[in-house]
């Protein structure tokens, strides 16, 4: 069995543990949940990741659902539909196989866990795992967050064909080849004061492989840079609507040597990783 099937396996069988725990709390209001199930929906105006986008420019419709235990272990899955550069080889879908741990660490909490991305019905040599640990807590007003995802060497992620940049140097390209990706993060949040309003700010780095991976495509595409986002998000009961400006330091200069597979539509024109404001509408239960 695969790592993503028995993580599927492990989800699939915590569901009706969830069910029966909720059901004794409906009995017993005394009782402790050992499992609690916790999911939302999103409509989003482009599924930007780390910067790029993934849904060629275009809405996106988004969905998952996690199963934690009262030990501060958790599994869940999270999906999202797809477009252009973000298809990895044919797949309009991406699915997060996430499974992890959370623990208190010096006031504040330590998550460790791994994301196994899929693409159901996408090419060969798709689907990688990525290890990551965060780390979160208060300083005042402020939530923080500091991050680490590394993606050890695979194939999914390694350089198999080169940019246009390589070829014009007379560097050829290396089927089968592996490459492993680094992204740090931190994020923090605010509530403005007298208002409804959390304001978000968010920045990254990316270190990767600088060419094209098995699917014309690649998480680190430039090899090295960075994004960020400043935004606003603001509640009422289970919906949250947000508001960021999203952008990356990736250049049209850069840009231009992973096309025509790095831009809107594949057609050569237009930066996917250029600024641009993105509106989510979330419906948590």
């Amino acid at each position: 069995m695969t790592f993503p099937q028995a993580l599927t396996a492990t989800a699939l069988l915590m569901f009706p543990l969830a069910a029966r725990a909720q059901s004794i709390d409906a009995t017993t209001t005394d009782a402790p949940r050992a499992l609690t199930v916790s999911g939302s929906a999103a409509i989003a105006s482009d599924y930007r990741f780390r910067g790029v986008s993934q849904s060629d420019q275009h809405m996106a419709v988004q969905g998952g659902i996690t199963v934690t235990h009262a030990s501060g272990v958790y599994a869940g899955v999270w999906a999202s539909n797809l477009a252009g550069w973000g298809t990895f080889g044919g797949a309009n879908m991406e699915l997060d196989l996430i499974g992890g741990y959370k623990l208190p660490v010096a006031g504040g909490t330590l998550d460790v866990g791994l994301t196994w991305y899929v693409y159901p019905g996408g090419a060969d040599n798709t689907d990688f795992a990525e290890p990551y640990a965060k780390l979160s807590g208060t300083a005042g007003p402020a939530t923080l967050t500091a991050g680490v995802a590394y993606a050890p060497k695979q194939q999914a992620i390694g350089k198999w064909y080169d940019t246009g940049a390589d070829a014009a140097a007379g560097v050829y390209n290396h089927p089968g080849a592996k490459d492993d990706n680094l992204y740090l993060w931190g994020d923090g949040a605010v509530a403005v004061a007298g208002t409804p309003f959390t304001a978000k700010a968010h920045v990254g780095h990316s270190w990767g492989q600088d060419g094209l991976g098995p699917n014309a495509t690649a998480p680190s595409p430039t090899g090295s840079y960075w994004d960020w986002s400043l935004g606003v998000d603001t509640t009422y009961r289970n919906l949250t609507l947000g508001v960021a400006y999203v952008d990356t330091d990736i250049s049209d200069r850069a840009a231009t040597y992973l096309r025509p597979s790095f831009s809107r539509g594949q057609d050569g024109t237009g930066n996917i990783a250029g600024g641009t404001v993105v509106a989510t509408l979330t419906a948590a239960f």
